[in-house]
């Protein structure tokens, strides 16, 4: 399954940024909810472990999530009960126990039937489509570390599996705001990191969105402000997309204001 092995090199690309900074620096928070990169690592490797368990071990999984459901209800939080279960595990040691357990989990997910239906704290999903999430999420969290070391990402054409979520999740962007999705949905004209034309959906009445497909990705899993962007956005629909685009889970969040999330940051 390319995806897992997509998944696997988002990761090492992620590994290579932070495999040398001390536990001092891993303390550094980012623009990202004050988040230390030591948030944003323990967050990855703990949700990559829920999703290892829904591939091989359905009632671990179950367990795992009715405890994370207690913990909601007893009033704490996903960073506290993510804390709690890290039970201290930070610095290097994090970054090693992250790097051993993704490679692992890539190489499972590699061999695993992609049709198969997995259990998730939402409805059941595809084993393809669970690893196209969490290398979505290892490339979205992954960027507030790239924009808090000064660090310019260099994209492959990995990226069309976001594009892909992205574009699927235009209802989705609406139902969770219970909003009705407008129609047409926007055409999408994206430049690959390769240089290839991505287009998606039908044109019509004008409506398009146009420009890198990374940037498209920047938009959609809310890293980025469209306004710290240069894709060409064109129609009420693909405007209205566009200000609270949302291809994760969860409520509704809104986008990072305009210029508080950029490299340097």
């Amino acid at each position: 399954m390319q995806q897992a092995q997509d998944f696997r090199d988002e990761s090492e690309k992620l590994h290579q940024l932070v495999a040398t900074l001390s536990d001092l620096d891993l303390e550094r928070k980012t623009a990202f909810k004050g988040w230390t990169i030591n948030n944003v690592l323990g967050h990855l490797h703990i949700w990559n472990y829920a999703a290892d368990l829904s591939l091989n071990d359905e009632a671990a999984l179950l367990k795992y999530l009715e405890s994370l459901g207690k913990h909601s209800a007893e009033g704490g939080t996903i960073t506290s009960f993510e804390d709690k279960w890290l039970d201290g595990l930070k610095g290097q040691a994090l970054v090693g126990e992250w790097l051993k357990f993704f490679r692992e989990m890539a190489g499972r997910f590699g061999d695993a039937d992609p049709a198969a239906r997995l259990k998730w704290a939402g409805p059941d999903m595809s084993a393809r489509s669970s690893i196209t999430a969490r290398l979505m999420e290892t490339w979205a969290h992954g960027q507030a570390v790239y924009d808090l070391l000064g660090e310019v990402r260099v994209n492959s054409d990995a990226v069309r599996n976001i594009v892909v979520l992205g574009n699927n999740t235009y209802g989705w962007t609406y139902s969770v705001r219970g909003e009705v999705p407008p129609e047409p949905r926007p055409c999408l004209k994206l430049a690959a990191p390769s240089g290839d034309l991505w287009t998606y959906n039908e044109p019509g009445d004008g409506e398009l969105i146009e420009g890198l497909a990374e940037e498209f990705c920047q938009v959609v899993t809310q890293v980025r402000n469209i306004a710290d962007t240069n894709l060409k956005v064109t129609g009420d629909n693909a405007r209205d997309w566009m200000s609270k685009a949302q291809c994760f889970a969860g409520g509704a969040h809104a986008p990072p204001e305009a210029g508080t999330r950029k490299t340097g940051v």
